[in-house]
Formats: C-alpha cells, structure tokens, sequence
C-alpha cells in the first residue's frame, strides 16, 4: 500500500467519525427543535379555542348590559332584604308574645305554689294537694326554660339583623362599580364622538393591500374619492 493510499483511508475514515457524531448530536437537536414547534401549535389552538368560544362577544341585549344586571342585582338584593327583615321582625313579635304570655302563666303557678305549700303543711295527710304541688312546681319549672329559650330567640334574631347589614355595604361596593363604568362610558363615547354625521362619511375598505383577504381592498379610485371628499368640505 502506497503512502497516499493510506492518507486517503485515513481520510476517509475520519470523514465516516465525524458523521458519525453529527448524526449522534443533530436528532437530539431536531427532536428540541420538533417539541418546541409541537407545543407552540398546542398554545396556539388552545388560543383558537378559548378565542372562538368567547368571541363574538354577546349581543348588546338587556340580558347582556352589565349596568342593568348589577342594577337589577342592588334592586331584588334590596327587596330581598327587605322581605327577610319584616320576617325577622315578625318573629321578633312573636317571641315577645311568648315572653309576655308565659311571664302571666308564671305569676299564676307562683300563686298556685304558694297555695298548695300553706294546705300541703295544713292538712299534710291529704294526698292531692302534695301532687297538686309537684305538678305546678314542674310545670312552673317548663315555663320558665321556655321564656328563656324565647329570649334567646329573641337575642339570636337581633344577631341577624345586624348579619343583614352586610348586604347594604354590599349594596354600596356595587352602586360604586356602577358609577365608575358609567363614567368611563361617558369618557369613552365623548373620547369618539364626532362633529361629522355618519352617514355623510366616506365608506372605508374593511381591508388594506397586503392582507390576505383582499375582497375589499383600498384602491386608487377609493382614495382619490377620499381626498375629493375632503376637498369639498
């Protein structure tokens, strides 16, 4: 074997090494390259998705005017309330009727109590007025557990209603949403508003030259009529 025979396989050989690693490093780089494509496609149709579900955006309808839903929402929260507090206030009444009804009850069994202990120490041996005495002391001791839970009713009763107040501050945070859109609304239709009638402007291309769709493109006719028509006014 001649000595350029030699060089010229060992140039070869060396040619074969280095494809070798090109071919061991460049798929490992592909591979990077292919992932970050696929998961930029992903993002971008998860973005076509969650676009197309939101847009368009709802008509213009009463069902759909945010100022109007949140004054509808002030407006039944409002009367709702209202209604819990006259219910409220009504059960109040009632448990003052208890209150008072039972505290006359009470009187009455004392009376009877008292009665019974002078003939049960006077005539020990009859037995009804010992039994008599037991079941009025009971039932004086019944009554007495109920007026008490009644004022607790009472007391608890008085809690919500001021629990309740948190729908009037409720109120107020959402009457001061509405005040601020409102005004950005006024700002905004002042911001575009316009001595010129609409109807007496130019009609404009949807589309300009370069786009994709050129169903509507802006031609030199377009704007030389644009130009005349300012030319007039």
């Amino acid at each position: 074997m001649t000595q350029e025979e030699l060089d010229a396989l060992m140039d070869g050989g060396l040619d074969e090494e280095l494809e070798t690693l090109e071919e061991e490093t460049l798929p490992e780089e592909e591979v990077k390259n292919e992932d970050l494509e696929e998961k930029d496609a992903i993002t971008e149709e998860n973005y076509r998705v969650e676009s197309s579900s939101s847009w368009p955006p709802p008509p213009p309808t009463d069902d759909h005017k945010v100022v109007n839903q949140l004054d509808d929402v002030t407006k039944d929260s409002e009367e709702k309330a209202g209604e819990i507090f006259d219910k409220l206030e009504e059960i109040n009444e009632f448990v003052a009727d208890i209150e008072e009804g039972g505290g006359g009850v009470i009187s009455t069994l004392e009376k009877n109590i008292e009665m019974l202990e002078k003939l049960t120490i006077k005539f020990p041996n009859i037995e009804t007025f010992s039994t008599s005495l037991n079941e009025n002391k009971e039932a004086h001791q019944k009554l007495n557990l109920i007026v008490e839970k009644s004022q607790n009713s009472a007391d608890e009763v008085m809690m919500i209603m001021d629990i309740m107040q948190y729908q009037d501050i409720h109120r107020q945070k959402i009457e001061r949403v509405i005040n601020v859109m409102r005004a950005l609304s006024m700002y905004m239709s002042s911001l575009f508003e316009s001595d010129v009638d609409d109807e007496s402007r130019v009609g404009s291309a949807v589309h300009i030259t370069g786009d994709k769709d050129t169903n509507d493109l802006v031609d030199n006719d377009n704007i030389e009529a644009l130009l005349e028509s300012f030319a007039k006014k």
